[in-house]
């Protein structure tokens, strides 16, 4: 696998996410992995996860984690990112 390709295609997906509400994010991914195909500048199709889960007990902070494969041996330890995003839309941490 490219690991710079397939960070910047995460990185992509990261900024798009992090462009969301968060009530749309709790919605859509809080406890459920979404699951697409993304195709790199080389050509290179890249499997996606995208899940979300409470960063601690129960609603609040939540933290969206972003992870990448080629298919290949990474699909056994695929290269990951994430963030945390509170109700009010700042993102804890930065």
């Amino acid at each position: 696998m490219d690991e710079r390709e397939a960070r910047l295609v995460a990185e992509k997906i990261v900024e798009s996410l992090r462009a969301e509400e968060y009530q749309i994010l709790v919605d859509r991914y809080l406890n459920k992995a979404e699951h697409t195909e993304v195709v790199g500048e080389s050509g290179t199709g890249y499997q996606v996860e995208v899940e979300a889960f409470w960063d601690s007990i129960g609603p609040g902070n939540l933290r969206v984690m972003v992870a990448i494969d080629d298919g290949g041996w990474r699909a056994l330890r695929p290269l990951s990112t994430d963030f945390i995003v509170a109700p009010d839309g700042s993102f804890v941490g930065e």
